[in-house]
């Protein structure tokens, strides 16, 4: 795998992950929480689809693609694919770091195995 193709994996993967935080704001909102608080499905699904951090994730989520199709177009689905695994890292060292999420040790351990496999199928 060439340095270039590692670099469009590791934007693509973390424009997902930072995607899931934007997410996360925007679903946490007081806007969204009181439309759907009120049940109707209009005004939660304008709520969802207006909110900027929604607006925001889903367009990371759109480039991130892009990119994704261009490794795809480089290297095997099968060599690239686990490297989706290091959304998981970002996401639970983000959720730890913004929202004080929890990182108890098998949560930690889970992330070495991650980190482990995706290192040993990068080598193959």
């Amino acid at each position: 795998m060439t340095l270039p193709v590692l670099g469009l994996i590791l934007l693509s993967v973390s424009l997902s992950a930072v995607a899931q935080v934007l997410f996360k704001f925007g679903m946490s909102s007081e806007s969204v929480r009181t439309a759907m608080a009120g049940g109707s499905a209009m005004w939660t699904g304008l709520a969802v689809f207006s909110n900027p951090a929604i607006v925001g994730g889903l367009s990371l989520y759109g480039i991130g693609t892009v990119l994704w199709l261009g490794v795809l177009s480089r290297i095997q689905v099968s060599q690239a694919y686990p490297f989706v695994g290091l959304g998981f890292v970002l996401t639970a060292l983000i959720g730890y770091a913004l929202f004080g999420d929890t990182l108890g040790p098998l949560r930690i351990g889970g992330i070495g195995l991650v980190m482990a496999g995706i290192y040993l199928i990068a080598r193959g």
